[in-house]
């Protein structure tokens, strides 16, 4: 029988678009989300999950829906030259479009409706929530098992800023910045050092040149408001 699956919250997000997020969660330690639950769950749906240090969250990739699936996908971790069978990627092209990610739970605030704050995300901003578990490490955590063609952490990113560049920022934002850049957002098999790349993250949009292992901002601005 068909089932029918109904988001229980939204995600607000650094991310305003797809371009510079995170390829898997915990990457960016920075990045901030706020996961806030429908008006129907009250403070008793979260009691007990706030002496958890980590959450599952499943997701839905909604703005990827239009853009269907595929059997097999180009993995960034293979350079965007070899194909893999879909089940064998995380990619947001599939069947049902479902995300899954482990999230660290910073706190929990109860009000006329429930947020929970994590780091790390890797989720966009408006993304339709439908589920949250909490990590229990004994039974998930499998640190020495084979993990196909990804072989570990990705390298990131040398970061420098251009003179002045990003001067009234906080030390959080410069971080959210620094470390969502430092994990490379350009597409795997694109390598053009005179091109500069614009990114929108939290209220800002950001300018920003790659050559060779080093990343360099050159403008940061207000979004909406333009950059030179």
């Amino acid at each position: 029988m068909p089932h029918t699956i109904r988001p229980i919250a939204t995600a607000h997000s650094p991310y305003k678009q797809k371009f510079g997020i995170a390829r898997q969660p915990g990457l960016v330690p920075a990045a901030e989300v706020c996961i806030e639950l429908n008006r129907e769950f009250t403070a008793d749906s979260v009691r007990g999950l706030a002496d958890f240090d980590y959450v599952w969250i499943s997701f839905i990739f909604h703005d990827a829906i239009e853009e269907g699936w595929a059997q097999m996908v180009r993995p960034p971790r293979l350079g965007g030259r070899r194909k893999m069978g879909i089940f064998a990627t995380r990619s947001p092209h599939r069947p049902n479009h479902l995300g899954l990610s482990l999230l660290k739970l910073e706190r929990i605030e109860s009000g006329k409706t429930v947020k929970l704050y994590c780091s790390g995300a890797d989720l966009l901003d408006g993304t339709p929530v439908i589920d949250i578990k909490p990590y229990i490490p004994f039974v998930e955590a499998k640190p020495d098992v084979r993990a196909g063609f990804v072989s570990g952490k990705p390298d990131e990113l040398h970061i420098i800023w251009a003179d002045n560049t990003g001067a009234g920022l906080s030390a959080g934002e410069r971080d959210l910045i620094g470390q969502s850049i430092a994990q490379d957002p350009r597409p795997a098999y694109q390598d053009i050092p005179e091109r500069v790349y614009v990114m929108n993250v939290s209220d800002y949009e950001v300018k920003f040149q790659i050559q060779d292992n080093t990343a360099k901002i050159i403008a940061v601005g207000r979004a909406g408001q333009g950059l030179p």
